[in-house]
Parts: C-alpha cells; sequence; structure tokens
C-alpha cells in the first residue's frame, strides 16, 4: 500500500510520515502492522468524538438505510441538515441564527468572504499577520505567508493585514472595508489567543464603520477550548461565524452562521449567489449532528479545560519554552524547529502521534480527541517526555 500510495496518491510534501493504516478506535489509530498509536492529534482537530464513536458511526449508518445524496443544496428539505442548522441555532447567540452547510472550512470561508462583500457594497477585507483560513484562492487572499502566496499571485485584490492583537491597527479599519477576518485563535501562527478586549474593540470599530466581523473557528470550535465556539471566551459576537474541522465528527463539512438578514442575499440578486452540489449532505450532516448532540449534551466541555490543566502540570521540561492555547487546542513551544522535528519524529516511532503547526515551527500541536482519558493523557506525557529527557540529554554539553 505505502508504494501505491507514494506512487499514485497526490502528496502534498516531500517526505509524508506515510503510516499505513488499518483502522482507528477512540484515542488509537492502528497501523497494518498491528502497532496501536496513542493519537494527541486527531486528524489536525478533526475527530472530535475519537475514532469510531458510537453516535457517530450509528449516525451515518441510519441515514445511509433512508437516502444519500439527491438534490443539490438548498432545493429539497432533508432532515439532518435541518436539524443540524436549528441545534446550532439554539446554540449560537443571536443573531446567528442560519447557517449555510458547506464541504469544507475553506469553503466556508470563500463564502463568507463573498457574503461580506455583498452586504455592505464594499470589496477591502483586512486580515491578520500571519493568519491561515485556508489553501482555496480566496483564503490564501486574507494569508501574508509570501512563501505560500507568491507562486499562485495574483490573488483577490484588495485584501490587507492588519497586526492581531494590536490596538492602533484597528484605525485601518475605515468606511472602505468590507470586513475584517480573523481566526478566535490564530492557529497556525501558534496557538495565540486574543488580549483581554481586543475582539471587543475590533467588533466595536467594525460596528461604527458599518464592516462586518467574521470569526474564524474552524479549529477552535465544537468544544476544543471549553465553550462551544472559541468566541464565547472573550464577551463578543461575531457578524459571520465560520466553522468546520472538529465539526463533523471526523467526515468532511463546513458552514458559516449568521443572521437570517444576512443569508438571505445569497438567494436573490443574484439568484443562486453562493450554491454547492454536496453541501449538507445527509450523510455527512447526520455525522456533525450526532457530533454536536454529544458535545453539548455531555460534560466533554468542562472536561477539555480540567484536561488542559493536567497537560499543563504534566509538561514540564527545560526543553518547553511555553505551553500555549486553550483547552484540548495546545502548542508546546520548544528552543528551534529542530528540537521540534527530533521530538515529533520520535514520539511516532514509539506510537505517540504528535504533529507541526503550519507557521510557528518551534510548536509541537496537541489536539486530542474531547474524549481523551486522563490515563491516556499520562501515558502519552510519559512517551513525550522520556523523548525530552533524551533529546536534552543529547544536547547538554559532557
Amino acid at each position: 500500500m505505502l508504494k501505491d500510495f507514494l506512487k499514485y496518491q497526490a502528496q502534498t510534501t516531500p517526505h509524508p510520515l506515510a503510516m499505513e493504516v488499518s483502522h482507528a478506535k477512540g484515542s488509537y489509530i492502528y497501523d497494518t502492522q498491528g502497532k496501536a498509536h496513542l493519537d494527541f492529534v486527531a486528524g489536525v482537530s478533526a475527530n472530535s468524538l475519537g475514532h469510531g464513536h458510537p453516535a457517530v458511526v450509528s449516525a451515518v449508518k441510519d441515514q445511509m438505510d433512508k437516502y444519500a445524496h439527491v438534490m443539490v443544496y438548498g432545493e429539497y428539505a432533508q432532515g439532518p441538515a435541518v436539524a443540524l442548522s436549528k441545534l446550532l441555532a439554539t446554540l449560537l447567540p443571536d443573531p446567528l441564527t442560519t447557517t449555510y452547510l458547506v464541504n469544507s472550512g475553506t469553503e466556508a470561508i470563500e463564502a463568507s468572504l463573498k457574503l461580506a462583500r455583498r452586504a455592505t457594497g464594499r470589496t477591502e477585507i483586512l486580515y491578520a499577520h500571519h493568519a491561515y483560513h485556508g489553501n482555496t484562492m480566496g483564503a490564501m487572499s486574507v494569508m501574508d505567508h509570501e512563501e505560500r502566496r507568491r507562486p499562485f499571485e495574483p490573488l483577490i485584490p484588495d485584501c490587507h493585514p492588519i497586526h492581531f492583537n494590536n490596538i492602533e491597527d484597528l484605525s485601518k479599519i475605515t468606511e472602505k472595508t468590507a470586513a475584517v477576518i480573523l481566526e478566535t485563535i490564530q492557529g497556525g501562527a501558534g496557538f495565540i489567543l486574543p488580549d483581554k478586549d481586543y475582539l471587543k474593540k475590533v467588533k466595536e470599530r467594525c460596528t461604527i464603520m458599518g464592516t462586518l466581523l467574521i470569526l474564524d473557528e474552524i479549529q477552535p470550535g465544537f468544544g476544543r477550548t471549553g465553550k462551544l465556539f472559541g468566541f464565547q471566551h472573550f464577551e463578543v459576537v461575531p457578524d459571520i461565524v465560520v466553522m468546520g474541522k472538529g465539526m463533523g465528527g471526523g467526515l468532511p463539512i463546513g458552514a458559516l452562521t449568521a443572521s437570517e438578514t444576512l443569508m438571505q442575499l445569497f438567494k436573490d440578486q443574484p439568484k443562486l449567489s453562493h450554491i454547492t452540489t454536496f453541501g449538507g449532505n445527509p450523510v455527512i450532516a447526520a455525522a456533525a449532528l450526532a457530533t454536536l448532540t454529544e458535545i453539548s449534551q455531555s460534560s466533554l466541555m468542562e472536561e477539555a479545560l480540567q484536561k488542559e490543566l493536567l497537560f499543563r502540570a504534566l509538561l514540564v521540561h527545560p526543553l518547553i519554552k511555553e505551553v500555549r492555547g486553550r483547552g484540548l487546542m495546545l502548542a508546546v513551544i520548544t528552543e528551534s524547529a529542530a528540537i521540534t522535528d527530533r521530538i515529533i519524529l520520535e514520539c511516532q516511532k514509539r506510537g505517540l502521534i504528535l504533529f507541526w503547526l503550519l507557521f510557528e515551527t518551534k510548536a509541537i500541536r496537541i489536539t486530542p480527541p474531547l474524549t481523551i482519558s486522563e490515563e491516556e493523557i499520562k501515558k502519552g506525557c510519559a512517551i513525550l517526555t522520556d523523548v525530552m529527557n533524551e533529546v536534552y540529554t543529547s544536547l547538554s554539553p559532557i
């Protein structure tokens, strides 16, 4: 399988990790040699309920027995998509009542940028330095990483960066600005939290200028930070909230939620302003509904904050300079990218899955399933500590 994987399936890096997967269950992924790998990454924050959660599996099977794809988005009323959208409305603050379902987070970003321009009649979009919102052309237009942008330019015009957590930069929000798009917690930059009142001040400036605030919750969303959405920690309500990753219990889905008034703009002038064939797919929506129901009706969000404390208590080491993030969205910062690389690769050999962040090269990603147990956290941190001890010893002068 590995040989065919490298030959026939397009790759994204010269050296993929290339684990040959047999099956996965709970907090573990099993390779074709029968080895169990404790998963501290959860498919890059996607498997909120771990692997093969019974509620998600049952929802998918039940829906497949009824019907799968029957019509393009927005034409037929399909139970799982309707129920998912309604449940989101009951859990989100006003006026976030109407949801548009798509296939991925980056598609939801594209739709949110279109909606902001349509609603305001303006073209300027402001985004944060070191932001990451996806890899489609629109999403890349609100990212300032030149190495990633340059081969695909020109991108969408009139998109300009501001500095995250910089109050002075808010003066750049003017009557020409259609939207400010921010990650509630910056992901690729290293799990950077907003300073106290920063998001509130952004929203205040946006309101004065008639500008929409778009908050990207693709990574923090669905309980990962101890609340359903990260913005709920910061006493702010965006005009548009974008979601994805952990929404589908491991299946591909994204969405944007806004007021009914805003969302009605996709209906007319022109009609079909935003369309998708598979958005709201009933099988995927059923998985997402099961995931959201489990997260919202259980103690998993409260437990995420308790598990964060356990991680922080266990992850104390001379190689660790800082642990950033909130809940089960954590980034362990080491002294250098080289040290981080050694730790991640050696932990994989020992049955612990860790991963990198896009832009902060010194970061070790820790985003396990919300369902991970305290015993599994202790087990994984013990492996990580053993590896860090060996790396530290090899770096120390004799």
